[in-house]
């Protein structure tokens, strides 16, 4: 089965000047767990999902660091930090989108989605063709893909 045969072809997008309450109420609105981030011409720049939301109620994680003499030795990853806190205070959609979108494209098996589900924690998934989204897919679309075939039986 294809990707296309399961994805939701018309998605609900935003744009990167959104607001983060209108972006939640969106979601809540349309029972999503994430939304595109586009740009004016309809290209995917990123995406919100409902843990990038999440993250502004949860403790930051300070980086942990050594101090010698006047050195700084960070024994964690600073940028994952530098992430956590844009998205923590971010106001608008470009403060705490998800920049490096993972996306599947139409003809692509079920499984590549399913398999960055699992492996890369993601939902929902874009499907873009020739640099335009076109779909997305999430796993409450497999799982009623799950449930039709075995109603079929």
């Amino acid at each position: 089965m294809r990707v296309a045969d399961l994805m939701t072809p018309k998605v609900i997008t935003v744009h990167p000047e959104t607001p983060v309450v209108e972006i939640a109420r969106a979601m809540l609105q349309h029972d999503v767990s994430g939304v595109p981030v586009v740009d004016q011409q309809g290209h995917l720049i990123g995406i919100v999902t409902e843990t990038d939301l999440v993250v502004q109620n949860a403790n930051v994680h300070f980086p942990t660091f050594l101090q010698i003499l006047d050195a700084r030795i960070y024994l964690t990853n600073t940028r994952r930090f530098e992430d956590e806190l844009r998205k923590a205070l971010g106001t608008i959609a470009a403060d705490v989108m998800t920049c490096d979108v993972k996306t599947v494209k139409p003809d692509d098996d079920i499984s590549v989605a399913a398999t960055l589900m699992v492996d890369k924690e993601l939902n929902p998934i874009p499907v873009v063709e020739n640099d335009k989204l076109v779909g997305i897919i999430s796993r409450s679309d497999i799982i009623r893909h799950i449930l039709a075939q075995d109603t079929e039986r």
